[in-house]
């Protein structure tokens, strides 16, 4: 029996058709979730800058809908902490540094989706409002624990990629001046600086996440807390996010 299109097998991601890529894409979560997040944060951008009157009903509209997408996101979390727990048990370390930073990391990021399922629902009214600010305490704390072990082991993978990848090119180059042919190395390195630019991008989305969530911890307090650099921080960060998302599926 035929397939449709979607459920065809594809060789090649980048040469598939747009609209089956698109499919796949929001057929995850990750990928909707992404798209409220560009949303939330460019009509937070829209609100901290000064393009329409803090009075008018479109400054009301705007700031409910933001709330409303910010609500929703939460909803797309449900469950998510399980995927920490499989990363987890799944990896593997060196060193019992290593060990350190997957607990920090996987286990931060974890408790934070695990805490963030209590806010949604104190926010949709089924738990009291009264929890909503210590549980988002607990969150921020749990997700900033997180970003930090996330930092540290993609660091870590980055020189990895940069050490195989001088190694290649070492090769390429005795290879060249030998007058042998290196198609298969040549494909390697690009790969390899592939994903290096998108460990580079993982990096800075996480400190771009960060910086919001320390924002979070401070109330909003400092000038790396202002409206304006979070929401710019926020959309970064979904723009690298959906990127990455993007070319994975």
């Amino acid at each position: 029996m035929d397939t449709k299109p979607s459920e065809k097998k594809i060789i090649n991601p980048k040469n598939r058709d747009f609209l089956n890529h698109l499919e796949t894409y929001l057929a995850k979560r990750d990928g909707v979730d992404k798209l409220l997040k560009i949303s939330r944060y460019a009509t937070k951008i829209i609100l901290a800058s000064s393009l329409i009157p803090e009075t008018g009903s479109l400054n009301t509209r705007l700031k409910s809908f933001e709330s409303s997408v910010g609500v929703s996101r939460k909803a797309f979390r449900l469950g998510k902490f399980v995927q920490d727990i499989n990363a987890l048990r799944a990896s593997r370390w060196d060193t019992n540094r290593d060990l350190l930073m997957l607990i920090i990391a996987y286990g931060g990021e974890g408790l934070y989706y695990f805490v963030e399922q209590f806010i949604w629902l104190a926010k949709s009214g089924l738990i009291d409002a009264k929890h909503s600010k210590w549980l988002q305490r607990i969150s921020a704390w749990a997700e900033l624990i997180g970003y930090v072990g996330s930092v540290s082991l993609k660091i870590k993978d980055l020189r990895k990629i940069k050490e195989e990848e001088t190694c290649v090119a070492s090769t390429i180059e005795i290879s060249v001046s030998r007058g042998i042919s290196c198609e298969e190395e040549d494909e390697k390195i690009k790969k390899l600086r592939e994903k290096k630019t998108l460990k580079v991008l993982s990096i800075l989305q996480d400190l771009a996440d960060g910086l919001m969530t320390i924002a979070d911890l401070r109330d909003g307090k400092g000038v790396l807390s202002a409206p304006n650099v979070i929401s710019s921080a926020g959309l970064f960060s979904a723009i690298i996010s959906t990127h990455k998302n993007w070319v994975s599926c």
